[in-house]
C-alpha cells in the first residue's frame, strides 16, 4: 500500500461519483471529512464511509466529522439526538464542578456510541477556545467557558469520553480562536493582544492538553508573532508558538482550506499550509477542481509528518463496556431531554 499524501478531503453527496473513487485512489488522501451534505440515512452514511477507505484500500482510514453538539452537530434527529452545545456544559460546570466534568465526559462518550456505529473515527472536538467580550459568535456558545481553566477541565474530559469509546478527539483551533471578531470563513481575524496576554489565556488549555495527537489550526492572524501572516500559513507561529511555547508535536492539520480568510488560489494556500510547517491540509467542499489543486501540490506524508499520522494511527484503542441506555439516561437527566 503507497503512502498516503498530506490532505484530508471532503465528497460532494451521499455517495460517491466515479469521478471522485479515481481521485481518491490516485491521490491517496491520509483521511476524509463528512459534513451535512453527506448524511442521508442510516445505511448510507456506513456505506459512504466504507466506500471512502476502500477506494485507498485502508479500511482503518480514519473519517473526521465535525459533532459538537448546538448549531455545529453534523448528524442530526432522527438519526443521533440532539445534544447541547458547549455553553450548556459550561454552565453545569459553573453550578458544580464534578457534575460540569461528569456531563463533558458523558457527552463524548456518547457522540462515540454514535458516531463509531457509522464507522466515523475522529470528532472534530474540543473547542479550546477562550472568548473574549465581544468577539464574534463564530466560537460563541461552542465554547465551554470564558477563561482558561474552565475550558481546559471541561475539553479534556470530553475528549477522555470520545477516546473511551474508541474515537480521537481534535483539538481546536490552535493556537486559540477566541479574540475573533469577524467570522473566518468569510474574512481574515487580525488578533492585536500582545504575547504575554495571549500566554496568560489564549495558549493555557492547548498547553494543558498538548500530549493529544491531533489539532486543527485557526485561520487568524496574531500581529505580535507574525502580522503578515494567519497561523495556519504562518511558519513563526507553528514552529515558535505551536510546536515551541505550547510544545504540541502532535499532527496539525489545517483549519479548512476554503475558509476566505485565507489569501490565493487553493494551490496557492496548501503549498503556504505545508510550508508553515502544517502536517495535513483539510479540503472540506468536495468541489473537484479544489480538491485536484490540493492534491497536486501537497507532498507524499514523510519524515516528521509520517512520524505523527502514525502515532494518531497507532492511538485509536477498543472501547471501553459501558452500558449506552445507562449512559444517555444520566446524560439526558441533567438537561431534562427527552
Amino acid at each position: 500500500m503507497s503512502e498516503s499524501k498530506a490532505f484530508i478531503s471532503g465528497c460532494k453527496g451521499l455517495s460517491l461519483t466515479d469521478e471522485e473513487r479515481r481521485f481518491f485512489d490516485g491521490e491517496r488522501p491520509w483521511g476524509f471529512i463528512l459534513f451535512g451534505r453527506n448524511i442521508g440515512e442510516e445505511n448510507q452514511i456506513s456505506d459512504l464511509v466504507a466506500a471512502l477507505r476502500d477506494t485507498i484500500g485502508n479500511p482503518n482510514a480514519p473519517v473526521l466529522i465535525d459533532q459538537e453538539g448546538g448549531r455545529v452537530q453534523r448528524i442530526r434527529p432522527p438519526l443521533v439526538q440532539q445534544y447541547p452545545n458547549g455553553a450548556a456544559i459550561g454552565e453545569i460546570y459553573r453550578r458544580d464542578r464534578e457534575q460540569g466534568l461528569r456531563a463533558a465526559w458523558l457527552m463524548g462518550r456518547l457522540h462515540a456510541f454514535d458516531l463509531m456505529r457509522f464507522g466515523i473515527t475522529v470528532d472534530c472536538l474540543p473547542v479550546l477556545d477562550v472568548p473574549v467580550p465581544g468577539s464574534h459568535d463564530v466560537i460563541g456558545n461552542r465554547a465551554y467557558g470564558h477563561d482558561p481553566e474552565t475550558v481546559t477541565a471541561i475539553g479534556r474530559a470530553m475528549s477522555e469520553g470520545l477516546k473511551s469509546g474508541g474515537m480521537l478527539p481534535v483539538m481546536k483551533h490552535m493556537p486559540g480562536h477566541g479574540r475573533t471578531f469577524v467570522d473566518s470563513h468569510h474574512n481574515l481575524p487580525v488578533v492585536e493582544a500582545g504575547l504575554e496576554e495571549l500566554q496568560r489565556s489564549d495558549f493555557l488549555p492547548f498547553i494543558a492538553m498538548k500530549d493529544e495527537v491531533m489539532a486543527m489550526s485557526a485561520h487568524m492572524v496574531f500581529t505580535a508573532i507574525d502580522p503578515d501572516n494567519p497561523a495556519t500559513t504562518s511558519p513563526k507561529v507553528v514552529s515558535e508558538i505551536i510546536r515551541g511555547h505550547i510544545g504540541f508535536d502532535g499532527l496539525l492539520m489545517s483549519d479548512d482550506v476554503s475558509m476566505n480568510a485565507l489569501a490565493g488560489d487553493m494551490a496557492a494556500r496548501a503549498r503556504g499550509i505545508i510550508g508553515a510547517g502544517l502536517d495535513l491540509v483539510l479540503h472540506c467542499h468536495g468541489i473537484m477542481e479544489e480538491m485536484r489543486a490540493v492534491a497536486d501540490v501537497v507532498p507524499v506524508l514523510s519524515g516528521d509528518r509520517l512520524r505523527r499520522a502514525r502515532a494518531a494511527e497507532a492511538a485509536f484503542r477498543k472501547p471501553d463496556n459501558a452500558d449506552q441506555d445507562a449512559l444517555r439516561a444520566e446524560f439526558n437527566a441533567m438537561f431534562a431531554l427527552a
